[in-house]
């Protein structure tokens, strides 16, 4: 009987997922989300600037990435994103691929978003847990520092691929620093929010 009754535990052991199993998976579902999410709001555009850069919400979904699920799943969901689009799948502004990003002028930005995702990601993570000034402070220092990675990035590559100099591309960026400010600003309250709900996910 104990025989039989340690082999039916050893059963149930085997077909219940470990925690570690379960976390995985959870991990493997919030990338593939946040993936999505990034693709689909690259179809919310407003085309302006010197360079022709279109303002997006898809850069404002980067460091939500990196806000909500911190440096390693947040750099890991752009990740995701970018490789659809390496396969030739549409999942940036204006309809475009990963390869045609690559090849333009934007390269720049769309290296900025792995930076940026990642860092982000890394700094919100050290935020206090309890939703309050401190959390806002650091989720606003994070997101600030990610906008300006995907700058600098761009920055540079509009310098290697569109021929601007370095102040040329730099002056380009002023349009969209009032519209990116109102768009980070919406997502770090939507960042605290989901914290808040959900305290499981603040695990580096």
């Amino acid at each position: 009987m104990q025989t039989e009754t340690t082999i039916n535990a050893s059963a149930r052991e085997k077909a219940t997922p470990s925690a570690s199993s379960r976390k995985r998976l959870q991990d493997l579902a919030l990338i593939a989300v946040f993936a999505a999410l990034i693709i689909v709001l690259a179809f919310v555009q407003i085309p302006v600037g010197a360079a022709g850069v279109p303002i997006v919400l898809q850069n404002a979904a980067v460091v939500l990435a990196g806000l909500v699920l911190g440096g390693r799943r947040g750099f890991l969901s752009v990740l995701l994103f970018l490789a659809l689009g390496m396969i030739g799948l549409p999942v940036l502004a204006g309809g475009r691929s990963t390869i045609a990003a690559l090849a333009g002028v934007t390269v720049g930005y769309i290296v900025g978003y792995l930076i940026s995702a990642f860092i982000t990601g890394v700094i919100a993570y050290r935020a206090p847990k309890k939703k309050g000034a401190g959390m806002f402070a650091v989720f606003t220092l994070a997101a600030l520092v990610g906008l300006l990675v995907q700058y600098l990035s761009g920055i540079i590559g509009l310098t290697l691929r569109a021929g601007l100099s370095f102040v040329e591309a730099t002056v380009s960026q002023a349009p969209f620093i009032l519209p990116d400010m109102g768009k980070f600003a919406v997502m770090i309250i939507i960042a605290a929010g989901v914290h808040a709900a959900f305290p499981d996910l603040r695990r580096r």
